[in-house]
């Protein structure tokens, strides 16, 4: 593992500071160590303080634990890179998907670990995240950026070629109301999608509305955060799973 001993150092700390389950020490945490981006397993653990549903995930130090974790989770499972220094995993080679044995999990790890060490070498490594591989569906994102004259904005929309391509995605001023949130929903052009249109399920829409409500009261409430990405969000029938989850906090507060 790159700089092995900061690895186990880190890796150690944000187990204990994720076991308070506080999203406050989080991000009080991540200020005090100078980052402006949280480690995906604090962003979701933030999440999850406010009821927003993510994948399953464990961090692994070394690759017994990976396919240790891996064989309780059940396959397949995705592993992405943990560090600091590293917000694109994809663009250092840092995530593999669709792991489906013990024995590919492991070469996954090791893969993980040399491809960071030679495109990003000296990176501080927390260890490796082992995820569910979420059932693909009807992907939607949800996102914040802070305005600066009207603060926290709420964005929305359908994953894929629809947010990349087509820009289709709605705002609203945090808070909102659920009144806000289905309207919100209602008002991109890809909505008949989420209501089932050509191969595509009816999407869970209370589910996205439950989120979207979730998200205004984080943001309200942790004034830190400055942006943030739910990217993608499965949708389902019913019910719905935060794949990857990105949030950046400002950075000059007081601690």
């Amino acid at each position: 593992m790159p700089n092995g001993q900061q690895g186990k150092i880190w890796s150690q700390h944000l187990v204990e500071v994720i076991c308070l389950g506080n999203a406050e020490q989080i991000i009080r945490n991540a200020i005090r160590e100078g980052r402006t981006s949280l480690l995906e397993p604090e962003a979701k653990e933030i999440c999850l303080e406010f009821g927003i549903p993510v994948t399953n995930s464990f961090i692994a130090k070394n690759e017994d634990e990976a396919a240790r974790q891996a064989k309780e989770l059940g396959f397949p499972v995705v592993l992405k890179i943990v560090s600091p220094d590293i917000l694109h995993k994809s663009d250092v080679g840092g995530v593999v998907v669709g792991l489906g044995d013990e024995e590919h999990v492991r070469q996954a790890f090791r893969n993980i670990l040399h491809n960071v060490n030679t495109k990003k070498p000296g990176s501080r490594v927390v260890g490796i995240l082992v995820a569910e591989m979420a059932p693909q569906s009807t992907e939607v994102i949800v996102g914040m950026v802070t305005d600066p004259q009207f603060g926290p904005a709420l964005m929305f929309g359908l994953g894929g070629i629809f947010v990349e391509v087509l820009k289709d995605v709605t705002f609203r001023i945090a808070p909102i109301t659920e009144v806000d949130a289905r309207e919100m929903i209602e008002e991109i052009k890809a909505f008949p999608i989420l209501k089932g249109y050509r191969g595509y399920p009816q999407a869970d829409l209370d589910s996205i509305v439950r989120i979207l409500m979730a998200v205004s009261k984080l943001v309200m409430e942790r004034p830190e955060i400055n942006q943030l990405d739910l990217n993608p969000i499965e949708v389902y029938e019913k019910g719905a799973k935060v794949v990857d989850a990105r949030i950046i906090i400002a950075s000059a507060l007081s601690t």
